[in-house]
């Protein structure tokens, strides 16, 4: 079941790996892709679907130096290359929009100031190029002003087909933005987007509805993490969860997405599950940062039905060629963590291929 096809918005998938949005910051201080970028990703080009490290849609919203966007030409043309070499590769991917709202520092913005739901900074501190700094406190951002952040989300999208992406996934996990929202302890508004899990979901809807009116309901998918509290958020009350996120996937279900895409440890759980049977799409499941998801788990997730496809981070860095490797029941390579953020091609286009490895 794990390499049969599966349909995904205007896509058919020949397997149901998916390559998880992976940060990787090669694409230095103008957030340009380059050379290296477009073969990281086509080597990897025969997983059924490739979802693209997060991109910036503002400057305002680059949490990391290194990142790239998709708001400038040189951005935009360097996406082209990326998706040219994985077409001609055989592959699909889609583009990963992501405002990182607080998870910044104005050093990696370049000057311009880090806006949130609300002015509550993450405690910690964030890597900028001038060294370790303090996570500062962010701007609320005026209700008047959300839907010029909804329309830079749009265009980013937009500009993400105009360079040949097959869609986009709007990220809503991880304590970005989207995410930002959601959460009780990030938002705490007092106006219509704060207090009530209605009102916290309603940023996120509207986005979602803003993205679909502008690329078609195939081209988007969204990605939660209900309960993952990392990057300062604190999902922690179960009740208060399960009615944030039932409003969310109520409110987007009948937008007929390509796909939601869930971060959760316990992908066969009762509040996954719940998520799944309000949503029409296709359903993808990634297990975790905690372990690394195994060939075994992959396999399992499919034939117990829990999920249409499975989405895979470190596999998928360590091996080009994961597809082959799982279907066959090859050994795999193991991933180096040092060089997961590090510049250039070491750990990042030098994985071999089984028949390299094996020679």
């Amino acid at each position: 079941m794990l390499f049969s096809p599966v349909a995904v918005g205007q896509l058919e998938l020949p397997n149901r790996l998916v390559m998880a949005p992976l940060t990787r910051l090669r694409a230095g201080k103008d957030g340009i892709p380059n050379p290296l970028m477009a073969e990281h990703y086509a080597q990897r080009a025969s997983l059924g679907l490739i979802v693209s490290e997060g991109v910036y849609p503002v400057p305002a919203g680059r949490s990391y130096a290194g990142q790239p966007g998709l708001v400038t030409k040189e951005q935009i043309a360097g996406w082209a290359a990326v998706t040219s070499a994985v077409h001609a590769a055989g592959g699909r991917i889609f583009a990963q929009i992501m405002h990182g709202g607080r998870v910044s520092h104005s050093d990696i913005t370049g000057g311009d100031e880090i806006v949130a739901p609300s002015a509550v900074a993450i405690e910690g501190e964030v890597h900028t190029p001038n060294g370790k700094q303090p996570y500062p406190v962010p701007r609320e951002l005026r209700s008047d002003e959300l839907p010029a952040v909804i329309q830079e989300i749009v265009t980013a999208s937009l500009n993400a087909i105009e360079a040949g992406f097959d869609g986009v996934e709007l990220h809503s996990a991880n304590g970005y933005l989207l995410h930002e929202f959601l959460a009780p302890n990030s938002n705490i508004r007092t106006d219509s987007y704060g207090g009530s899990p209605e009102n916290r979901a309603r940023f996120v809807i509207e986005t979602v509805n803003a993205v679909v009116a502008a690329l078609g309901a195939n081209r988007v998918g969204i990605r939660i993490s209900p309960e993952h509290s990392v990057q300062g958020i604190a999902e922690t009350d179960a009740a208060d969860v399960r009615a944030t996120y039932e409003v969310l996937l109520d409110s987007i279900a009948p937008l007929n997405l390509a796909y939601l895409s869930v971060l959760h440890h316990e992908p066969s759980g009762e509040l996954v599950q719940d998520l799944r049977s309000r949503f029409n799409g296709a359903f993808l499941l990634n297990t975790g940062f905690g372990t690394i998801t195994t060939r075994e788990e992959a396999f399992a997730l499919i034939a117990d039905g829990h999920a249409d496809a499975v989405v895979v981070g470190r596999p998928a860095i360590a091996n080009p060629d994961l597809a082959r490797r799982w279907q066959e029941g090859l050994p795999v390579n193991e991933p180096e963590q040092a060089t997961f953020y590090a510049d250039g091609a070491t750990g990042y286009t030098d994985y071999p291929f089984y028949a390299e490895s094996a020679n």
